[in-house]
């Protein structure tokens, strides 16, 4: 009888062992799994109007932001596998960092000398804004997020300006883990002092190493207790709650808790070719200024800012506008359709282009694109007075995007609903609760120009490197259209990313995959998309979820009752036009491969077309009431 206990005592043991591995392991997974990384056997770079040392450097150069990490203890982390009296393998491992969608450089470049991914930027002059303590740290550049790649039956082809596949909320979930092992486990954090301190190791640096390890892992815990509070759509793979997410650092985790709001609108990261010469930016048209819009960024991705101790310095920050205002004279070029180029479609690779397809495509494309989309950048048509504002006041035109209403284009409306209403806490600043669209510029241009003055920037300077735009932010309720040069290397579709492919993008809403899976880099010529087959420990998107929905921008007949509703006029609730045949979409998808980016060394007009100052005065008066209703 006793042997009979002992032995079921023993198995109840092992019952309980083996449930609890697979519980922990599941939650594990949960948190910070990512499907098998699956290497290329090539890389294959297009022609995009940068030179080698143009991509190293946009590839590794630093906008000021942080992991809160110094240099030497990211290469000395260890990734968050349990182990005993053993090390587990580098967090910085090439596998293991390409599982959670950050890409490689083939080989160690200049500027990227410790073979880090992508984005992965090393600031040695960082300084604290509270402490004033000057260090070297690792943080996100522009080209972690913008910067792409296809992969199709063995080659990678790379898209610069390109849209990331990269999951940062795993990676985030993966780097906390990978600090609380080290800090908790002994023997591990031991192996970690040594790596960092190397000969100055001794029991009173080690303790030393740690209390200061301790303060950056709080930081990390608690932003992490908080994203994790206020997360209501899962982003995933190639997708962040952009807006939200700046807002939230800038005006919750740096100045007040309050501030906080739900992530429920996770959007792709827009492809790069070309924007510098928009009039406004964002997928909602909400940003002016190419400085606001990218110190913005950066502190959404943890540059710091002081917005908390006024004896340290309200608003000073670690934002780097000499490589801010760099990058954008980079992807912008000095005139419009200068700078980064859009990727031509590499017929050697993905099949060749049907040309007598593509040319009926044109035809469908002026008929159901180009209202919204206006003219290929690459047509003469494109440089027209009607599609550009007039010169402001340093005389820069910029080309004026297409607003259409929300209600009218369908989509999920969560970004515009969600900048619109938000108001923000100012607490210490002394502003009071102001508009987000208010607060956020404020806050932005205040750190900008205290490091203008750092640099002894003048009126003249300052004026360049804000891309000779006035500052103005606003919330209109629509989304803006963009020209489609490239739009082929962008998959998925739709500004949520909610739509797999194009070939779903032209059919109506029913006929698109309510469910499928993101995480594998795979692409699908045919169809113009990623592979979204089940896939383990990929994202399972749904379209049912709030900030996920896939509907409007559709080409569909109308219903019995929404003819009835009709006034003749597209768009209507989300339809676009009346449905495409299966014909039809495969050659306005022929056409869209061809599009591409002005090539001038090839034309001879200039562009935009030059206009007299009484053509200024009659025609390009902007009407507030239409930016506030977005029906222009």
């Amino acid at each position: 009888m006793r042997l009979s206990c002992r032995r079921l005592f023993i198995f109840l043991i092992l019952l309980a062992l083996v449930i609890g591995f697979y519980w922990v392991k599941s939650w594990y997974d949960s948190k910070i799994g990512v499907p098998e990384y699956h290497p290329v056997e090539k890389t294959v770079l297009l022609e995009q109007g940068w030179t080698t040392k143009e991509i190293d450097w946009y590839h590794y150069a630093t906008q000021g932001s942080t992991f809160f990490l110094e240099t030497s203890w990211f290469m000395a982390l260890e990734q968050p596998t349990p182990t005993l009296f053993v090390s587990a393998a580098p967090f910085r491992d090439k596998a293991y960092l390409s599982a959670y969608g950050f890409l490689f450089d083939d080989e160690k470049t200049t500027y990227n000398p410790d073979g880090l991914p992508v984005g992965f930027a090393i600031d040695k002059n960082y300084v604290d804004p509270i402490t004033k303590e000057k260090m070297s740290v690792v943080g996100l550049s522009c080209a972690a997020c913008h910067t792409g790649q296809l992969n199709y039956k063995g080659t990678g082809v790379r898209i610069e300006g390109g849209q990331s596949l990269a999951n940062f909320t795993q990676f985030q979930n993966a780097l906390g883990f990978a600090m609380m092992l080290t800090y908790y486990d002994p023997f591990r954090f031991d192996r970690f002092a040594k790596n960092v301190l190397g000969a100055d190791y001794s029991s009173d640096n080690k303790a030393t190493l740690k209390t200061k390890f301790h303060a950056q892992l709080e930081k990390i815990i608690k932003q992490g207790e908080l994203d994790t509070k206020y997360a209501a759509t899962v982003e995933s793979f190639g997708r962040l709650d952009a807006l939200n997410r700046i807002g939230n650092f800038v005006f919750g985790f740096e100045l007040y808790e309050g501030n906080y709001r739900t992530i429920d609108a996770p959007v792709t990261f827009p492809y790069l070719w070309g924007i510098s010469w928009f009039d406004w930016v964002q997928y909602n048209g909400s940003v002016m200024q190419p400085m606001t819009r990218n110190a913005g960024e950066a502190l959404g991705v943890f540059a710091e800012i002081n917005l908390k101790d006024p004896a340290k310095g309200f608003f000073s920050s670690t934002l780097n506008v000499e490589n801010l205002y760099q990058f954008e004279k980079l992807i912008g070029g000095e005139k419009p359709f200068e700078g980064l180029k859009a990727p031509v479609w590499p017929e050697a690779i993905f099949g060749a282009i049907d040309p007598q397809k593509a040319t009926k495509g044109a035809a469908l494309y002026r008929e159901k694109c180009m209202t919204c989309h206006l003219p290929p950048v690459d047509s003469d048509e494109i440089c027209n007075a009607q599609y550009w504002t007039a010169p402001n006041k340093w005389g820069v035109r910029l080309l004026k995007l297409k607003l259409v209403n929300v209600d009218l284009l369908g989509t999920d409306s969560n970004v515009v609903y969600d900048w619109a209403k938000r108001f923000v806490e100012t607490k210490q600043l002394g502003l009071g609760v102001v508009k987000g669209e208010l607060g956020l510029p404020l806050t932005v241009e205040s750190a900008v120009n205290i490091k203008y003055d750092e640099l002894k920037l003048t009126q003249e300077q300052r004026d360049e490197y804000n891309g000779k735009r006035e500052n103005k932010v606003r919330s209109p309720l629509c989304y803006k259209a963009r020209p489609l040069d490239g739009v082929w290397a962008t998959p998925p579709f739709l500004h949520n990313g909610s739509v797999p492919n194009l070939y779903q993008l032209l059919s109506p809403a029913t006929q698109r995959a309510t469910t499928f899976y993101t995480g594998s880099r795979e692409f699908d010529p045919k169809y113009i998309g990623y592979n979204t087959d089940p896939l383990k420990k990929g994202f399972k998107f749904d379209t049912n979820i709030t900030g996920n929905r896939n509907t409007g921008h559709e080409f569909r007949s109308l219903t019995k009752d929404e003819q009835a509703g009709w006034n003749g006029n597209y768009p209507y609730k989300g339809v676009l036009g009346a449905e495409l045949t299966e014909q039809e979409r495969w050659e306005l998808i022929e056409y869209l491969k061809t599009l591409k980016s002005r090539d001038l060394t090839q034309q001879t007009t200039a562009c935009p077309i030059p206009i007299e100052p009484a053509t200024v005065a009659n025609n390009y008066v902007e009407e507030q009431g239409a930016v506030d209703t977005c029906q222009q």
